[in-house]
């Protein structure tokens, strides 16, 4: 099978010029909201996902920038419903939708960009392109319920970790990249080894996520630090310390999800209780497991020069 990537090709500026001139819904306001989002920055990791996938197969990553494009738009949409259930008032540095256009709006928004979306990808691509978005719609669904059911649970399990971030975040990167790989025509092997990756890389990059939730400065995050324990979220950093950790620690936990506290300086203490406690050491070592075993899915798609770009994409979590 040939393999080929296009020279000097930026595939970052490809999605970004795709969605500058190409994207329009048939409703001007909810373009504008998805634009505003689109135009808040973002890395546009999932649709890259495709088209080095694509190309990794063979395939031409321009051929296939609808396609990318809409795995972005399915994240996109994700992110408006999330800061309506999560009552965020930003998103990358700027206003969250619900901000700006209120919750009703929002809520439709992001519903209505989920049909749109599908509407399209049902219109234009073949089995089984289609069924495995709206699994993965399904599935993101599923991974936020599940979050949402284990908000101050302190007695969630590293394995009910996972399982939450495999649905919620890995399946995205995983139908990206097993989509990309699908609409370039790849073999079932070549299509299992991309997804396999997805999901490793995915499961790493919300552990990174909730790091940087711990450990960054608010200009780093574009929101305020420490809002995952703001909502109770049993990150991984927490989920490891509290297996680690002693009675005391513990207790000042739960007292700190019973207490209406959120002050930096509370917040502080606990991240300082998970760094004792060896949370985000242990992260640090967990995420770094599931990015090698990421990259050693890769295996099956020989010396594919996008093979090489994502495993640097996985190194670069790091």
């Amino acid at each position: 099978m040939l393999h080929r990537a296009q020279p000097g090709r930026d595939l970052y500026a490809l999605v970004e010029n795709f969605f500058r001139n190409d994207f329009q819904t048939e409703n001007e306001l909810i373009t504008e909201a998805v634009r505003r989002m689109l135009d808040a920055g973002g890395k546009r990791l999932r649709p890259r996902f495709a088209l080095l996938a694509a190309e990794a197969v063979g395939g031409d990553a321009a051929e296939h920038l609808r396609l990318a494009a809409f795995m972005e738009l399915i994240h996109v949409a994700t992110l408006i419903h999330d800061d309506v259930v999560d009552n965020a008032d930003t998103r990358r540095g700027v206003n969250a939708t619900a901000v700006d256009f209120g919750n009703r709006v929002s809520v439709l928004a992001g519903d209505y960009l989920f049909a749109w979306i599908f509407k399209n990808v049902t219109a234009e691509y073949a089995h089984p392109i289609p069924h495995v978005l709206s699994a993965t719609l399904a599935d993101i669904t599923d991974g936020e319920v599940l979050q949402l059911r284990a908000l101050g649970d302190l007695e969630t399990t590293f394995a009910n970790y996972v399982e939450v971030a495999t649905k919620k975040t890995a399946s995205l990167f995983a139908a990206s990249a097993e989509c990309g790989a699908l609409a370039a025509g790849a073999s079932p092997f070549a299509v299992k080894a991309l997804r396999d990756f997805g999901t490793a890389y995915g499961i790493a990059f919300q552990m990174r996520d909730d790091l940087l939730d711990l450990t960054a400065d608010e200009a780093t995050l574009g929101k305020p630090v420490g809002n995952d324990l703001r909502e109770r979220k049993m990150t991984v950093p927490l989920v490891l310390a509290l297996e680690s950790g002693d009675r005391e620690f513990r207790s000042d936990v739960e007292r700190f999800f019973a207490e209406d506290d959120d002050t930096r300086e509370r917040i502080a203490g606990i991240v300082a209780g998970i760094g004792i406690h060896g949370g985000l050491a242990k992260t640090e070592a967990a995420l770094a497991g599931y990015l090698e075993r990421a990259k050693q899915s890769l295996a099956p798609l020989g010396n594919a020069p996008a093979r090489t770009e994502l495993a640097a994409l996985a190194d670069a979590l790091l």
